[in-house]
Protein backbone atom coordinates (compact mmCIF):
# COMPACT_ATOMS: atom_id res chain seq x y z
CA UNK A 1 0.00 0.00 0.00
CA UNK A 2 1.32 3.60 -1.15
CA UNK A 3 1.93 5.69 1.61
CA UNK A 4 0.07 8.16 0.14
CA UNK A 5 -3.21 6.33 0.25
CA UNK A 6 -1.96 5.45 4.46
CA UNK A 7 -2.26 8.63 5.17
CA UNK A 8 -5.57 9.73 3.63
CA UNK A 9 -6.86 6.47 5.33
CA UNK A 10 -5.41 7.52 8.44
CA UNK A 11 -5.78 11.47 8.33
CA UNK A 12 -2.75 12.32 8.86
CA UNK A 13 0.02 14.94 7.17
CA UNK A 14 2.19 13.53 5.18
CA UNK A 15 5.73 14.94 5.34
CA UNK A 16 8.41 12.94 2.40
CA UNK A 17 7.49 10.59 -0.35
CA UNK A 18 3.74 9.66 -0.59
CA UNK A 19 4.89 6.93 -2.99
CA UNK A 20 6.64 4.93 -0.76
CA UNK A 21 5.38 1.04 -0.59
CA UNK A 22 4.41 -0.10 2.87
CA UNK A 23 4.07 -3.84 3.38
CA UNK A 24 3.50 -3.96 7.38
CA UNK A 25 3.67 -2.17 11.18
CA UNK A 26 6.20 -2.90 12.95
CA UNK A 27 8.10 -1.93 16.11
CA UNK A 28 10.53 0.55 16.41
CA UNK A 29 13.39 -1.07 17.24
CA UNK A 30 12.58 -3.81 14.60
CA UNK A 31 11.27 -1.97 11.41
CA UNK A 32 13.21 -1.92 8.33
CA UNK A 33 12.70 -0.78 4.57
CA UNK A 34 8.95 -1.30 3.44
CA UNK A 35 8.09 -1.08 7.21
CA UNK A 36 5.77 1.62 9.14
CA UNK A 37 6.56 2.08 12.81
CA UNK A 38 4.92 4.77 15.19
CA UNK A 39 6.57 6.89 18.18
CA UNK A 40 4.62 8.06 21.31
CA UNK A 41 7.21 7.22 24.15
CA UNK A 42 10.12 10.28 24.90
CA UNK A 43 12.08 6.53 26.19
CA UNK A 44 12.43 5.65 22.38
CA UNK A 45 13.54 8.76 21.09
CA UNK A 46 16.75 7.67 20.53
CA UNK A 47 15.51 4.53 18.38
CA UNK A 48 13.70 7.26 16.39
CA UNK A 49 17.00 8.95 15.22
CA UNK A 50 18.19 5.43 13.94
CA UNK A 51 15.44 3.58 12.59
CA UNK A 52 15.19 2.09 9.06
CA UNK A 53 11.80 2.13 8.64
CA UNK A 54 10.34 3.74 6.03
CA UNK A 55 7.95 6.06 7.71
CA UNK A 56 7.36 6.65 11.15
CA UNK A 57 3.59 7.74 12.59
CA UNK A 58 4.29 10.75 15.42
CA UNK A 59 2.72 13.53 17.02
CA UNK A 60 2.72 17.01 15.58
CA UNK A 61 5.45 18.32 17.70
CA UNK A 62 7.96 15.06 17.67
CA UNK A 63 11.18 16.03 16.37
CA UNK A 64 11.97 14.97 13.17
CA UNK A 65 12.53 11.13 11.72
CA UNK A 66 15.17 10.11 9.39
CA UNK A 67 12.57 8.89 6.89
CA UNK A 68 9.04 9.70 5.64
CA UNK A 69 6.29 10.81 8.76
CA UNK A 70 2.84 11.00 8.64
CA UNK A 71 2.10 13.49 11.50
CA UNK A 72 -1.17 13.41 13.39
CA UNK A 73 -2.80 14.69 16.63
CA UNK A 74 -2.89 11.63 18.40
CA UNK A 75 -0.05 8.75 16.70
CA UNK A 76 -0.74 5.83 19.13
CA UNK A 77 -4.48 5.75 17.83
CA UNK A 78 -3.69 5.77 14.28
CA UNK A 79 -0.73 3.40 14.67
CA UNK A 80 -3.88 1.41 16.00
CA UNK A 81 -5.80 2.04 12.78
CA UNK A 82 -2.69 1.22 10.55
CA UNK A 83 -2.76 -2.13 12.34
CA UNK A 84 -5.94 -2.58 10.81
CA UNK A 85 -5.27 -1.58 7.74
CA UNK A 86 -2.88 -4.34 7.06
CA UNK A 87 -4.25 -7.11 9.31
CA UNK A 88 -5.66 -10.31 7.88
CA UNK A 89 -8.61 -12.01 9.01
CA UNK A 90 -10.43 -15.15 7.23
CA UNK A 91 -13.78 -15.66 8.39
CA UNK A 92 -16.13 -18.87 8.22
CA UNK A 93 -19.20 -18.85 5.66
CA UNK A 94 -22.27 -17.56 7.52
CA UNK A 95 -24.69 -20.94 8.59
CA UNK A 96 -24.65 -23.04 11.35
CA UNK A 97 -22.40 -25.90 11.29
CA UNK A 98 -23.64 -29.19 10.75
CA UNK A 99 -22.17 -29.87 14.34
CA UNK A 100 -23.55 -27.31 16.15
CA UNK A 101 -26.44 -27.78 18.54
CA UNK A 102 -28.96 -25.09 18.33
CA UNK A 103 -32.35 -25.28 19.76
CA UNK A 104 -35.39 -24.96 17.74
CA UNK A 105 -36.82 -22.34 19.58
CA UNK A 106 -33.81 -20.05 19.22
CA UNK A 107 -33.20 -17.25 16.25
CA UNK A 108 -29.82 -16.84 14.73
CA UNK A 109 -29.60 -14.25 12.16
CA UNK A 110 -28.96 -15.74 8.69
CA UNK A 111 -25.31 -13.83 8.08
CA UNK A 112 -24.49 -15.29 11.91
CA UNK A 113 -21.87 -17.74 11.86
CA UNK A 114 -22.37 -20.59 14.41
CA UNK A 115 -18.99 -23.20 14.46
CA UNK A 116 -19.09 -26.86 15.41
CA UNK A 117 -19.79 -28.33 18.55
CA UNK A 118 -21.24 -24.78 19.27
CA UNK A 119 -24.46 -25.14 21.93
CA UNK A 120 -27.34 -22.69 21.40
CA UNK A 121 -30.24 -23.18 24.03
CA UNK A 122 -33.89 -22.62 23.97
CA UNK A 123 -35.28 -19.25 22.90
CA UNK A 124 -31.31 -17.66 22.72
CA UNK A 125 -30.61 -15.17 20.42
CA UNK A 126 -27.93 -14.25 18.14
CA UNK A 127 -27.20 -11.02 16.35
CA UNK A 128 -26.49 -10.35 13.00
CA UNK A 129 -22.93 -10.97 11.51
CA UNK A 130 -21.89 -12.01 15.13
CA UNK A 131 -19.29 -14.88 15.16
CA UNK A 132 -19.89 -17.68 17.49
CA UNK A 133 -16.46 -19.80 17.36
CA UNK A 134 -16.44 -23.62 18.31
CA UNK A 135 -17.58 -24.99 21.61
CA UNK A 136 -18.96 -22.04 22.47
CA UNK A 137 -21.86 -22.19 24.77
CA UNK A 138 -25.03 -19.48 24.61
CA UNK A 139 -27.42 -20.82 27.40
CA UNK A 140 -31.28 -20.73 27.11
CA UNK A 141 -32.76 -17.03 26.78
CA UNK A 142 -29.54 -15.43 26.34
CA UNK A 143 -29.31 -12.40 23.93
CA UNK A 144 -25.90 -11.30 21.71
CA UNK A 145 -26.12 -8.44 19.74
CA UNK A 146 -24.65 -7.68 15.76
CA UNK A 147 -21.34 -7.37 14.89
CA UNK A 148 -20.18 -9.70 17.80
CA UNK A 149 -17.33 -12.25 18.00
CA UNK A 150 -17.36 -15.07 20.84
CA UNK A 151 -14.08 -17.42 20.99
CA UNK A 152 -14.16 -20.81 21.92
CA UNK A 153 -14.92 -21.93 24.46
CA UNK A 154 -16.61 -19.26 25.99
CA UNK A 155 -19.88 -19.96 28.28
CA UNK A 156 -22.27 -17.04 28.00
CA UNK A 157 -24.66 -18.42 30.91
CA UNK A 158 -28.57 -18.51 30.68
CA UNK A 159 -30.31 -15.10 30.13
CA UNK A 160 -27.35 -13.08 29.75
CA UNK A 161 -27.60 -9.77 27.58
CA UNK A 162 -25.28 -8.61 25.45
CA UNK A 163 -24.99 -5.74 23.02
CA UNK A 164 -23.67 -4.76 19.26
CA UNK A 165 -19.70 -5.04 18.64
CA UNK A 166 -18.85 -7.17 21.88
CA UNK A 167 -15.72 -9.39 21.62
CA UNK A 168 -15.11 -12.41 24.33
CA UNK A 169 -11.72 -13.89 24.04
CA UNK A 170 -11.26 -17.72 25.09
CA UNK A 171 -12.64 -19.52 27.81
CA UNK A 172 -14.52 -16.07 29.51
CA UNK A 173 -17.65 -16.82 31.71
CA UNK A 174 -20.03 -14.51 31.50
CA UNK A 175 -23.12 -14.70 33.89
CA UNK A 176 -21.67 -17.98 36.33
CA UNK A 177 -22.95 -17.72 39.49
CA UNK A 178 -21.85 -15.16 42.20
CA UNK A 179 -20.32 -16.47 45.53
CA UNK A 180 -23.14 -15.98 48.05
CA UNK A 181 -24.02 -18.15 50.60
CA UNK A 182 -26.14 -18.41 54.18
CA UNK A 183 -24.30 -19.82 56.96
CA UNK A 184 -26.50 -22.17 59.07
CA UNK A 185 -26.23 -22.28 62.71
CA UNK A 186 -23.72 -25.50 62.50
CA UNK A 187 -21.78 -23.71 60.52
CA UNK A 188 -22.44 -24.90 57.30
CA UNK A 189 -22.78 -23.03 54.53
CA UNK A 190 -26.40 -22.42 52.39
CA UNK A 191 -26.21 -21.67 48.76
CA UNK A 192 -28.28 -18.51 48.21
CA UNK A 193 -29.65 -19.01 44.40
CA UNK A 194 -28.24 -16.53 42.10
CA UNK A 195 -31.02 -15.52 39.37
CA UNK A 196 -30.31 -11.87 38.44
CA UNK A 197 -29.23 -10.92 35.56
CA UNK A 198 -25.99 -9.97 33.23
CA UNK A 199 -25.90 -7.13 30.50
CA UNK A 200 -23.41 -6.75 28.90
CA UNK A 201 -23.62 -3.29 26.84
CA UNK A 202 -22.44 -2.44 23.22
CA UNK A 203 -18.69 -2.19 22.01
CA UNK A 204 -17.42 -3.76 25.56
CA UNK A 205 -14.55 -6.75 25.14
CA UNK A 206 -14.23 -9.13 27.52
CA UNK A 207 -10.30 -11.01 28.46
CA UNK A 208 -9.44 -14.99 28.28
CA UNK A 209 -10.74 -16.32 31.30
CA UNK A 210 -12.42 -13.73 33.15
CA UNK A 211 -15.30 -14.36 35.13
CA UNK A 212 -18.53 -12.06 35.36
CA UNK A 213 -21.00 -13.11 38.05
CA UNK A 214 -24.52 -13.08 37.91
CA UNK A 215 -26.24 -12.11 41.04
CA UNK A 216 -28.84 -13.70 43.41
CA UNK A 217 -31.31 -10.14 42.63
CA UNK A 218 -30.69 -7.61 40.27
CA UNK A 219 -28.08 -7.42 37.64
CA UNK A 220 -24.28 -7.32 37.05
CA UNK A 221 -23.78 -4.38 34.35
CA UNK A 222 -20.67 -3.40 31.96
CA UNK A 223 -21.14 -0.47 30.24
CA UNK A 224 -20.71 0.18 26.83
CA UNK A 225 -16.92 0.83 25.87
CA UNK A 226 -14.93 -0.75 28.77
CA UNK A 227 -12.32 -2.96 28.15
CA UNK A 228 -11.71 -6.17 30.95
CA UNK A 229 -8.37 -8.10 30.63
CA UNK A 230 -7.53 -11.56 30.84
CA UNK A 231 -8.20 -13.47 34.30
CA UNK A 232 -10.27 -10.55 35.50
CA UNK A 233 -12.89 -11.17 38.02
CA UNK A 234 -16.09 -9.06 38.24
CA UNK A 235 -18.09 -10.27 41.06
CA UNK A 236 -22.59 -10.12 41.71
CA UNK A 237 -24.31 -7.07 41.59
CA UNK A 238 -21.17 -4.65 40.39
CA UNK A 239 -21.94 -1.93 38.21
CA UNK A 240 -19.29 -1.17 36.07
CA UNK A 241 -19.61 2.02 33.91
CA UNK A 242 -18.46 3.45 30.41
CA UNK A 243 -15.31 3.22 28.80
CA UNK A 244 -13.69 1.65 31.81
CA UNK A 245 -10.16 -0.35 31.54
CA UNK A 246 -9.80 -3.34 33.88
CA UNK A 247 -6.17 -4.83 33.48
CA UNK A 248 -5.09 -8.39 33.97
CA UNK A 249 -5.61 -10.22 37.80
CA UNK A 250 -8.34 -7.24 38.62
CA UNK A 251 -10.81 -8.70 41.06
CA UNK A 252 -14.10 -6.87 42.08
CA UNK A 253 -15.75 -7.76 45.13
CA UNK A 254 -19.71 -7.87 45.42
CA UNK A 255 -22.10 -5.23 44.82
CA UNK A 256 -19.38 -2.50 43.79
CA UNK A 257 -19.98 0.47 41.17
CA UNK A 258 -16.97 1.43 38.95
CA UNK A 259 -17.81 5.03 37.48
CA UNK A 260 -17.07 5.93 34.18
CA UNK A 261 -13.79 6.21 32.74
CA UNK A 262 -12.20 4.36 35.85
CA UNK A 263 -8.58 2.65 35.26
CA UNK A 264 -7.58 -0.41 37.48
CA UNK A 265 -4.14 -1.70 37.12
CA UNK A 266 -2.99 -5.05 36.91
CA UNK A 267 -3.85 -6.73 40.35
CA UNK A 268 -6.11 -4.22 41.70
CA UNK A 269 -8.23 -5.89 44.29
CA UNK A 270 -11.79 -3.84 45.40
CA UNK A 271 -13.75 -4.59 48.17
CA UNK A 272 -17.83 -4.98 47.87
CA UNK A 273 -20.53 -2.38 48.50
CA UNK A 274 -18.41 0.80 47.78
CA UNK A 275 -18.02 3.52 44.91
CA UNK A 276 -15.38 4.47 42.76
CA UNK A 277 -15.93 7.80 41.45
CA UNK A 278 -15.78 8.44 37.68
CA UNK A 279 -12.26 9.40 36.43
CA UNK A 280 -9.90 7.68 38.89
CA UNK A 281 -6.58 5.73 38.22
CA UNK A 282 -5.28 2.74 40.62
CA UNK A 283 -2.03 1.86 40.05
CA UNK A 284 -0.94 -2.05 40.31
CA UNK A 285 -1.15 -4.02 43.05
CA UNK A 286 -3.56 -1.07 44.65
CA UNK A 287 -6.01 -2.22 47.42
CA UNK A 288 -9.33 -0.51 47.82
CA UNK A 289 -11.35 -1.11 50.84
CA UNK A 290 -13.39 2.13 51.02
CA UNK A 291 -14.68 4.57 48.81
CA UNK A 292 -12.76 6.46 46.59
CA UNK A 293 -13.11 10.40 45.05
CA UNK A 294 -13.59 10.57 41.61
CA UNK A 295 -10.50 11.43 39.55
CA UNK A 296 -8.28 10.30 42.46
CA UNK A 297 -4.79 8.31 41.63
CA UNK A 298 -4.49 5.87 44.33
CA UNK A 299 -1.97 3.48 45.11
CA UNK A 300 -0.84 0.58 47.84
CA UNK A 301 -2.96 -0.57 50.93
CA UNK A 302 -5.03 0.54 51.95
CA UNK A 303 -4.99 2.87 49.33
CA UNK A 304 -3.66 6.63 49.47
CA UNK A 305 -2.79 9.57 47.04
CA UNK A 306 -0.12 8.08 45.07
CA UNK A 307 1.99 11.10 45.78
CA UNK A 308 1.57 10.42 49.62
CA UNK A 309 2.59 6.81 48.58
CA UNK A 310 5.25 7.69 46.35
CA UNK A 311 6.74 9.53 49.83
CA UNK A 312 5.91 6.42 52.04
CA UNK A 313 7.81 3.89 50.00
CA UNK A 314 11.01 5.86 49.85
CA UNK A 315 10.68 5.83 53.73
CA UNK A 316 10.36 2.34 53.69
CA UNK A 317 13.89 1.58 51.83
CA UNK A 318 15.26 3.69 54.68
CA UNK A 319 13.54 1.66 57.69
CA UNK A 320 16.18 -0.84 58.48
CA UNK A 321 18.67 2.32 59.13
CA UNK A 322 15.88 4.72 60.65
CA UNK A 323 15.79 1.71 63.30
CA UNK A 324 19.56 1.56 63.92
CA UNK A 325 19.32 5.34 63.99
CA UNK A 326 16.40 5.01 67.08
CA UNK A 327 18.39 2.03 68.98
CA UNK A 328 21.11 4.03 69.09
CA UNK A 329 19.55 7.22 70.20
CA UNK A 330 18.14 4.97 72.76
CA UNK A 331 20.88 3.59 74.51
CA UNK A 332 22.33 7.10 74.35
CA UNK A 333 19.44 8.37 76.16
CA UNK A 334 19.37 5.86 78.63
CA UNK A 335 23.22 6.64 79.15
CA UNK A 336 22.28 9.83 79.92
CA UNK A 337 19.54 9.33 82.22
CA UNK A 338 21.83 6.26 83.98
CA UNK A 339 24.36 9.25 84.71
CA UNK A 340 21.66 11.96 85.95
CA UNK A 341 20.48 9.43 89.06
Amino acid sequence: MKLRDIAERLECRLEGDGEIEIHRVAGIDDAGPGDLTFFTNPKYARALKSTRASAVILSEKADPAPCAMLRVGHPYLAFAKAVELFATTSRPPAGIHRLADVAPTAVVAPDAVIGPFASVGDGARVGARTLVYPNVTIGAGAHTGDDGIIHSPVSVRERVQIGHRVVVQDGAVIGSDGFGFATRPDGTHHKIPQVGAVVVEDDVEIGANAAIDRPAIGETRIGAGSKIDNLVQVAHGVTIGRNVLLAAQVGIAGSTTIEDSVTLAGQVGVSGHITIGKGTIATAQTGIPNSVEPGSLISGYPAISNRDWLKSSAVFRKLPELRKAIADLDARLAEVEARLK
